[in-house]
């Protein structure tokens, strides 16, 4: 355990993760699970996680103010959860370890699943073939489409396989558009419903306006495609044999996970975890990479659509702070994968979380959640989760951005930007459509 501290990886992390200011007694707050690749804090630690010589008084105070706050204004119903830790320190826990719904806090499972399954550089592949030859600029035969389960094959992607089409010169396909694989089109799981909507996509004479307002939002000189499909849109099991025309490559994984985060979009998380195998694997993937109990995690589905998603706030923090690990040698951070306060919009247009705070939001009926991490210049970065039960949604997100702002308060903003939360990718700008993630093969 020692060894590991005092290598030059685990001193790199330490350094991103905050706790070199903040915690020089780190090493006797952290346990290492036999192989697990993550860091958990030592379960026998009292007050639910938090030792009495790392409990931070100061913060204590601030989470029974807030609790208190919130029972005055009678907006609160049963548990309330609340985890704070500087870097790897745990400063304070109400309910730390007890599950509770998380909501889209869930989608952070699924981050977590998906990098530690396919990586930073994974880019789902659609592939187009033909059964015919191409004469006079007609495939003299059927248009097979066979998906590669890319959750965000939406209009843009279909219109650059449209011109990518017509580059290699097709403008009709003389029999039918084959639906095969896993393939989604504008999220629609139905082959025969994916189907249509790609075959009105490919032909840009016969747009609806919505489909022309998407259009319009393209790159400048992006050209209306104009494929037209003789046949009809039918649906088969297995992939039909053919010259390979075409590959279609996804947004690179991490853009796909900003934008689900970003809009906590329930669609895409889901494909992704159906993609995986299903909710076990997405929970056995998350608490294996964060090294959290398996018992703090529990899920029926990758979005935290319903109550029965369940996490503790602990696990919540430690998922967070498992993908700024996986994140730690790809060039990019936690802050690529999740919205950034002041910076992206989505689910924090109206939210007046401090500046820089990287966080992820859960909304259901009755439950009002928000993790992440937020920059100081006296406790570096301060993991968070908070899981409010209540169900006046307005004011328990005002009084969980009062209570983020009280801390960077207390512990003062941080004169810079820290590494591990600086942010590369542009969650307002996805380069959907671009042309120039269509490989054209021509039977290669």
């Amino acid at each position: 355990m020692l060894d590991l501290f005092s290598s030059g990886i685990m001193s790199l992390w330490l350094d991103m993760a905050g706790v070199r200011s903040a915690a020089p007694n780190a090493v006797s707050l952290l346990a290492w699970r036999g192989g697990i690749p993550g860091l958990v804090v030592a379960e026998e630690l009292a007050f639910g996680g938090v030792d009495a010589a790392n409990r931070d008084l100061p913060t204590s105070a601030a989470v029974e103010e807030y609790l208190k706050d919130l029972k005055a204004k009678n907006l609160i119903e049963g548990n309330q959860g609340v985890w704070v830790q500087a870097g790897m320190v745990p400063l304070v826990s109400q309910q730390g370890k007890v599950l509770m719904p998380g909501a889209s806090l869930t989608k952070i499972a699924t981050s977590l699943a998906s990098l530690e399954t396919w990586g930073t550089e994974h880019q789902f592949e659609t592939r187009f073939r033909g059964t015919g030859p191409i004469r006079n600029r007609v495939l003299q035969g059927d248009l097979v489409v066979s998906g590669g389960g890319d959750p965000l094959f939406v209009w843009q992607e279909a219109i650059a396989v449209g011109n990518a089409l017509n580059q290699m010169g097709i403008d009709r396909v003389a029999g039918n558009l084959v639906v095969t694989g896993n393939f989604r089109m504008n999220y629609q799981s139905d082959p025969l419903a994916a189907g249509e909507g790609l075959r009105q996509a490919l032909d840009g004479r016969s747009w609806p306006s919505d489909v022309l307002a998407i259009y319009s939002k393209m790159a400048p000189r992006t050209r209306k495609p104009q494929v037209t499909i003789a046949g009809m849109v039918i649906a088969e099991k297995f992939v039909r044999s053919g010259q390979l025309l075409l590959k279609r490559r996804s947004l690179p994984l991490p853009e796909i996970l900003k934008q689900m985060n970003v809009h906590s979009d329930n669609e895409i998380a889901q494909i992704l975890a159906d993609n995986l195998g299903g909710h076990k694997i997405v929970q056995q993937q998350a608490t294996w990479a964060a090294g959290v109990p398996a018992a703090e995690l529990q899920l029926i589905n990758g979005s935290g659509l319903g109550v029965e998603n369940r996490m503790s706030p602990r696990a919540a923090c430690g998922m967070m702070q498992a993908i700024a690990r996986n994140l730690q040698t790809t060039g990019l951070t936690v802050a690529d994968l999740f919205p950034v306060s002041g910076r992206d919009l989505g689910t924090l247009e109206y939210r007046h979380i401090p500046p820089s705070a990287v966080v992820k939001t859960g909304t259901l009926d009755t439950v009002i959640a928000l993790a992440g991490a937020i920059p100081t210049r006296d406790r570096g970065l301060v993991w968070f989760a908070i899981i409010n039960r209540g169900t006046d949604w307005d004011s328990l997100r005002a009084q969980q951005d009062i209570f983020l702002q009280k801390l960077v308060k207390q512990w003062g903003t941080a004169p810079a930007l820290p590494l591990a939360i600086t942010p590369h990718i542009d969650g307002a700008k996805p380069a959907l459509g671009a042309a120039n993630r269509s490989d054209i093969l021509l039977g290669g």
